[in-house]
């Protein structure tokens, strides 16, 4: 199984990127085989896929953004059971099918998150190699972000993250900002906006939503295991799909939720769950938008 990979979508293509081999261990753990430099393209007008060049340096855990239909990637791990991590970045543009270096960043980060934003590129928070837990410079480090200027260096964003723990997910609508989670929580029961002028995330009024197992029986929701959340926006709307586990069985439920981001009150709206077929599954949390497809 593929993990800690990143995806991102161009025009009709949706690009599967870098990440680590793993196989199934005993009970619920899993071994590490290979970090992955492999660049994969599913065309979805052909429902086919393809290999595209590789990647510079094997990497997972790291961040990706896509701005003006070229990828960045930035940052994340480069060995298996360790914490080594990096600051190189690489830019691929797919019409020449080409991985180009770029400046490393000014911190060496993993699990960080990439954003377009202002028609620039940011690496939002992370893990820094070089200082422990107690340090105060990491934990400054870790709370900061970087952003690729217009001189093709990057810069240092002190205080865009305030939380110690990464971020899972940072999407931008229209212009804003927001997220749902971390790394280790990827549901904090709401969404934040981001307030670039006062360098804050502030939960936005009406998204509280404590359990998103709302369509599923009282007495069921106990037996479920959250897998996973990832987020996707569409318009204004803010797309939740939650992979549940049954404990007592080998079913899966995907639950999907919508939030819009422009309502003043009763912002969500909640589909009804989909079964997953008996037997085991791995379940994928990671989701993108593929535009202009209508």
């Amino acid at each position: 199984m593929l993990k800690d990979f990143t995806i991102a979508s161009i025009n009709d293509s949706i690009y599967l990127i870098g990440g680590r081999i793993c196989r199934k261990g005993n009970a619920n753990s899993a071994i590490e085989v290979q970090v992955q430099a492999t660049v994969m393209r599913y065309t979805i007008g052909t429902d086919q896929w393809s290999v595209c060049a590789p990647l510079s340096h094997p990497r997972y855990n790291f961040a990706c953004a896509v701005l003006n239909n070229k990828i960045y990637v930035a940052g994340g791990q480069y060995e298996l059971a360790s914490a080594k991590c990096t600051s190189s970045v690489e830019m691929y543009d797919p019409s020449d099918d080409k991985w180009t270096q770029l400046p490393n960043m000014r911190r060496l980060r993993y699990k960080c998150v990439g954003v377009a934003w202002q028609g620039k590129v940011y690496v939002v928070g992370g893990f820094v190699q070089g200082c422990n837990a107690g340090c105060l410079l990491g934990y400054v480090d870790r709370c900061s972000a970087e952003v690729y200027d217009d001189d093709g260096q990057w810069d240092l964003v002190p205080g865009m993250w305030k939380l110690d723990v990464p971020p899972n997910q940072i999407v931008n609508v229209d212009g804003r900002l927001f997220s749902s989670g971390d790394c280790l929580n990827t549901w904090k029961g709401h969404v934040e906006l981001y307030d670039g002028n006062i360098n804050l995330w502030n939960v936005l009024e009406g998204s509280q939503l404590n359990n998103f197992m709302t369509n599923v029986p009282e007495s069921d929701r106990q037996l479920m295991q959250r897998l996973y959340v990832t987020m996707a926006p569409i318009g204004t709307y803010l797309y939740f799909l939650a992979g549940y586990k049954d404990t007592t069985s080998s079913r899966t439920i995907l639950m999907v939720h919508r939030f819009d981001t422009a309502a003043k009150k009763e912002g969500w709206t909640s589909f009804a769950p989909c079964l997953g077929e008996e037997g085991e599954q791995q379940l994928c949390a990671h989701c993108c938008v593929a535009p202009n497809l209508a």
